[in-house]
């Protein structure tokens, strides 16, 4: 059982905000790849599942924790209880602002790095628990962050999120096969990032 928990804030007023990226990521894996019904369960929606792989058909748990985005780490502990699995059955699918717009990078291991989110996953599951980190941007000052990852995405945004969203559907099978370089990889050739430094993403929305 591999469990994929996305990270951020229940509730329609947060739905569309770039801190919610793992959660929307979650709702289309959940739609291409035919995931049951969601319910609640482990203080979250869960939706049970499988993917074919290069390795066999596996099954996956999707976890959208509802604890708000700096506790999700509780949410998955008690997913990793009940199913008797460890850390490394998880992989935490979340926003990340210091990676340019539209990359994706695969981690295991490391601080936090200011993330809340992943700060109370690694207390909750051990510093080694694999992250998928999909890049926002920076709004440029540090000041602006929450307002930044707490607003919509925007309508430029959405040019490389949603063919963003297809490449990881497409590769899920290598990550749920434990391949994550390669994983990183397909994602990256099917949906190139765009060529922008991390900061320029932190443009005033005009729409």
């Amino acid at each position: 059982m591999l469990i994929l928990a996305g990270q951020g804030n229940p509730g329609a007023k947060y739905a569309k905000n770039r801190h919610n990226a793992g959660f929307l990521l979650l709702d289309r894996i959940h739609a291409v790849h035919g995931f049951g019904p969601w319910r609640a369960k482990f203080d979250g929606e869960i939706s049970e599942g499988a993917v074919d792989t290069p390795a066999g058909r596996q099954k996956v748990l999707l976890l959208k924790p509802q604890t708000f985005y700096n506790e999700s780490g509780r949410s998955m502990s008690k997913a990793c209880t009940f199913y008797k699995v460890g850390p490394e059955a998880v992989i935490v699918l979340h926003d990340e602002i210091d990676l340019a717009p539209g990359r994706v990078r695969m981690k295991a291991g490391g601080g936090a790095a200011g993330n809340n989110g992943v700060r109370s996953a690694i207390a909750h599951l051990g510093p080694e628990v694999r992250r998928i980190r999909v890049g926002v941007g920076h709004p440029g000052d540090k000041s602006l962050v929450m307002p930044y990852v707490l607003s919509d995405f925007s309508k430029a945004d959405l040019t490389w999120f949603e063919p963003l969203g297809e490449a990881i559907c497409k590769a899920l099978p290598y990550l749920v096969a434990g391949e994550d370089e390669r994983f990183q990889t397909e994602v990256m050739r099917l949906a190139p990032a765009p060529k922008l430094d991390p900061k320029q993403a932190g443009r005033p929305d005009t729409d």
